[in-house]
């Protein structure tokens, strides 16, 4: 985001409140904001609230000292990138004054206004942000299983799962097989295993050209659908096969020893030498524990300011969050947090924040100089969040190469740029 950008959003967003009076007195304690999750949302959340007001004592907690990022590390996975490309640190958010705790979350007390940790602190809070990301459902296909997770890698949660999969397409044969099987939705990042499947592709094609990919979906459509299947065509003819899910692509049992995906009521196997099987997910496991997740698994919140409808003093972001039309992404969750601190900060003052706008935009590369996108606003329509007619728009079909190496760099350019506002 540049300096020009930023001071508008902050000027919009409330920092020109601070001419007003503020609600608390000069005097008092600073409000204590906890934020659970340093992803896309919680990191941005917390550094936001510290932009829009300084006096807040905001407390970002994630067990992790490095977070890896799911945006980009398809380039990863097919050996375009170190995991130094997708790897975030926290001095950045250290210098902004948030106060950083390595340690898991899990138990809220909200009564209370307490946060548990696994080490045993405990810590107090006046406004609760969780933004925990996605858990898997281990349980939801039979046969995968904890144990499967390391012969079939989903590699949904970016570290370990990224290089298992990586190591794995190294060491298969020219001429195998790799099976991408992606879920039903609602799943974080909905473009990601055809990105995926396309940048494998262009690790095959390079190394391992009588290489086939084949993608069993549990769905009969998928996001950009007619851009990447274009783009297949041109890059990748005959690698790549997609199977919808009413044609025979539902996964509904897996065998990891034998590396087999069964479909259609058990009467079709298909084997695959690398099998990247991405299971159903839920809202993270603080999430669950905290009551915040309804009977989807997914957190029902206020779509005005993302505040949960089913405990008091607690905002959801990201992933986790039911946010009406705007999809799981990275983008999304940026979107949500700088909104909801903004809320925070408002409601402290007294204050009444103005109807939100939040944006998504998505790239994915087909090769790495070839990019697509999607873009939309969003805005609170009848009681949820849905797009702005005529706000948005995708990539146009037949574009020139030029075109596509545009919007490759601007896909480049984009992750440096919500990574840097992010983690700073």
């Amino acid at each position: 985001m540049s300096a020009l950008t930023r001071r508008h959003f902050l000027a919009r967003a409330g920092v020109a409140l601070g001419a007003t009076a503020l609600a608390r007195s000069a005097f008092a304690a600073p409000a204590r904001i906890v934020v659970i999750g340093a992803g896309f949302g919680g990191a941005t959340c917390a550094r936001y609230l510290r932009e829009l007001d300084p006096t807040l004592a905001v407390t970002l907690v994630e067990r992790e000292r490095t977070v890896a990022t799911c945006p980009f590390s398809n380039l990863v996975i097919a050996g375009l990138a170190g995991m130094d490309r997708i790897a975030h640190g926290f001095l950045g958010l250290r210098a902004a004054g948030v106060e950083v705790v390595h340690d898991s979350a899990v138990a809220v007390d909200a009564a209370r206004g307490e946060v548990r940790l696994a080490g045993g602190r405990r810590l107090g809070y006046e406004r609760l942000v969780v933004a925990p990301g996605i858990e898997l459902r281990l349980d939801a296909v039979p046969g995968y299983d904890a144990a499967a997770v390391s012969a079939m890698p989903h590699a949904w949660q970016a570290g370990a799962q990224t290089l298992l999969l990586r190591r794995q397409l190294a060491a298969m044969p020219d001429g195998g097989v790799v099976l991408i099987a992606p879920p039903g939705e609602p799943f974080r990042c909905p473009p990601g295993p055809y990105e995926r499947a396309s940048l494998v592709a262009h690790y095959l094609a390079r190394h391992k050209p009588r290489a086939k990919i084949l993608i069993l979906d549990a769905k009969d459509g998928f996001s950009k659908q007619a851009l990447f299947e274009q783009g297949w065509a041109a890059r990748y003819p005959g690698m790549i096969e997609w199977v919808a899910g009413s044609q025979g692509g539902l996964v509904e049992r897996v065998e990891p020893a034998r590396g087999v995906l069964v479909t259609e009521s058990g009467f079709t196997e298909h084997r695959g030498d690398v099998v990247n099987f991405i299971p159903p997910q839920r809202a993270g496991a603080i999430a669950q524990a905290a009551g915040l997740a309804d009977e989807s698994g997914w957190c029902p919140v206020d779509p005005r300011d993302f505040a949960s409808t089913r405990v008091p003093g607690v905002h959801v972001l990201g992933d986790a969050a039911q946010a009406g039309a705007m999809p799981k992404s990275g983008f999304s969750a940026n979107s949500q947090a700088k909104i909801c601190a903004a809320a925070i900060v408002a409601a402290l003052r007294g204050e009444t924040l103005p109807a939100a706008l939040w944006t998504n935009t998505c790239y994915s590369l087909v090769a790495p100089d070839y990019g697509i996108s999607v873009a939309a606003v969003y805005r609170v329509d009848n009681g949820t969040i849905n797009a702005v007619p005529g706000a948005g728009g995708v990539s146009p079909l037949d574009a020139g190469a030029d075109f596509r190496r545009r919007e490759a760099n601007y896909a480049r350019a984009w992750y440096a740029s919500i990574s840097r506002d992010t983690w700073g």
